[in-house]
């Protein structure tokens, strides 16, 4: 997918975006013609290679660090961008957590810490954003391919918590239409990162899960992102790119 160049004088802020799919899209949307703030917990340098290399494309670009499951640190996050950079059009919903395990091994506060990440960090950045953007906004979320297809145990409280977000998204397609907003999902499958790379242990069995019999790339992923960020008749949707997973 491309949106040739359609991104031009667009801010976009990619939350967990100093590596993996978050920093693949930060440079998707530079190539595109958007200005990108890099939301970022940990991993600062990271962050700021990814900003130095948006600007050697041409674009603005600053690294903000934020912790999502802090809801002042996430609305901030989304008005120090805006004041960055002069404005807000795109928000990338990518910041999340992963935890997986047997459903009696999850605590308390593994539960709290998931859901505040994936949830209601969500839902507090969307809505910090909808507050400021204009006629033409997009909010993309990042799922997961767990809440089309859960193939063992493990997954039960990520599952969850990425599968709230099909709700949400759909909702605030419903709430944000009328001002021209979008809201869609896009669920990756398994995706070579540093977090789950192509050449680790489990790897196999993943991609033979999927009907092209491969991992995809951050790349892949981050292309479907910058569609949906100039797509103007797209909205409450998913969008799976999980090479086949959920077939």
């Amino acid at each position: 997918m491309t949106t040739q160049g359609n991104l031009h004088g667009k801010v976009a802020l990619v939350t967990g975006g100093s590596r993996g799919i978050g920093a693949a899209t930060a440079l998707c949307l530079a190539r595109e013609g958007a200005d990108v703030a890099v939301g970022y917990v940990n991993g600062k340098e990271a962050a700021e290679d990814v900003v130095r290399t948006v600007e050697a494309l041409g674009r603005r670009a600053v690294a903000l660090r934020a912790d999502a499951a802090d809801p002042a640190e996430t609305a901030g996050l989304v008005d120090a961008a805006a004041g960055a950079l002069g404005g807000l059009d795109v928000l990338v919903n990518n910041a999340g957590v992963g935890l997986l395990g047997p459903l009696d091994t999850l605590s308390l506060a593994d539960v709290d810490r998931v859901l505040q990440v994936n949830v209601r960090g969500v839902f507090l950045a969307s809505q910090a954003a909808a507050a400021r953007m204009v006629e033409g906004g997009r909010i993309i979320t990042v799922g997961s391919c767990l809440t089309q297809r859960v193939p063992g145990p493990g997954g039960t409280l990520y599952a969850m918590s990425k599968a709230a977000l099909i709700g949400l998204t759909k909702a605030l397609a419903r709430e944000l239409g009328g001002r021209g907003i979008t809201a869609n999902l896009v669920h990756p499958g398994p995706i070579d990162t540093d977090m789950n790379p192509a050449n680790g242990p489990h790897a196999p069995g993943q991609a033979a899960m999927t009907a092209l019999g491969r991992f995809g790339t951050a790349d892949e992923v981050a292309s479907t992102v910058a569609y949906l960020a100039a797509a103007t008749y797209v909205t409450g949707a998913e969008f799976a790119v999980d090479g086949g997973y959920a077939a």
